[in-house]
Formats: structure tokens, sequence, C-alpha cells
């Protein structure tokens, strides 16, 4: 399928795309408010809550802008690689998993994305008030899967 027409068939079926889109597809991170659809061959996921979209969409632009340094991203404007985005995510949401449970080891996926901003937002009030510091040493530690070397 060409591009153009994938990315114009996603926009009209994906009204209210997932933030988390690359963490879930890559079986990082689950959602309960996660619903995967298929075009052609190739899978998205939507959001089942435009509350939820909005929070995530607000938890991702505060990582990002926290992340930078520690990713050594400096433009703001540009859009991250896959790998540093995936960074962000996962990191991310491992690093709150982190600070809502201090001394309990860390579960290699996380699995409701929805379940660990709740209860970021019940501990912590908001958003703004997350302990980045901590969330950020998460981040700069995550590494995803090692790329496979082919023999030559």
């Amino acid at each position: 399928m060409d591009n153009e027409i994938f990315r114009s068939t996603y926009r009209d079926i994906n009204e209210r795309f997932c933030p988390y889109e690359k963490s879930i597809l890559t079986n990082r991170c689950g959602c309960s408010q996660a619903r995967k659809f298929c075009i052609a061959e190739r899978e998205g996921v939507q959001c089942g809550s435009e509350r939820a979209q909005q929070t995530c969409l607000e938890l991702l632009e505060l990582l990002r802008r926290h992340a930078r340094f520690a990713l050594k991203a400096v433009d703001q404007g540009s859009a991250l690689p896959h790998s540093k985005a995936i960074r962000i995510q996962v990191g991310g949401l491992r690093g709150i998993q982190a600070a809502l449970a201090p001394g309990e080891p860390l579960p290699e996926t996380v699995s409701d994305i929805r379940a660990t901003v709740e209860a970021a937002l019940a501990r912590y009030g908001d958003l703004t008030g997350l302990p980045f510091q901590d969330i950020m040493k998460e981040i700069a530690a995550y590494r995803g899967r090692e790329r496979l070397r082919r023999p030559r």
C-alpha cells in the first residue's frame, strides 16, 4: 500500500489516535483504553476515551520536554527517532511506576497505561507534580530491544 494512501486512510479511520501507539504496537505497554485496528497489513491504535487521550498527550509532552537533555536532543521542534520516542514513552511510564512503588521491582512491560496515569494523578494531584528528576533516570536507563546483527 502506498504510504500517502495509508496515512490518509489512517487519519480517516483513527479519529482519536493513541499517543502511546509505538509502545503498544511493540508490546512494551498495554492500555485499558487502547483499541487496535488494521489497515491492509498494518496496525494502528485508537484511544477509547477523549479524556484519557488528552491526559496522555499532556504527559507525553511533559516527558519530552524534561527528557531532551537526558536524550541529548536539543532541537525542541523536531520529531524524535523511533528509539528515542520509545525510551520516552516506556521509560517515562516505568519511571512513574518506580515513583509510585519505590523499592519494588519494575516489570518489563507496563500492563495498563491508563491505570498508571490515574494512579499518578491520585498520588501527585496533577501531572506537573510528578517527580521528573526520578522519572528521567528511568528514561535515560531504558533500552529497548537490541538490534539483531546479521552475520556477514
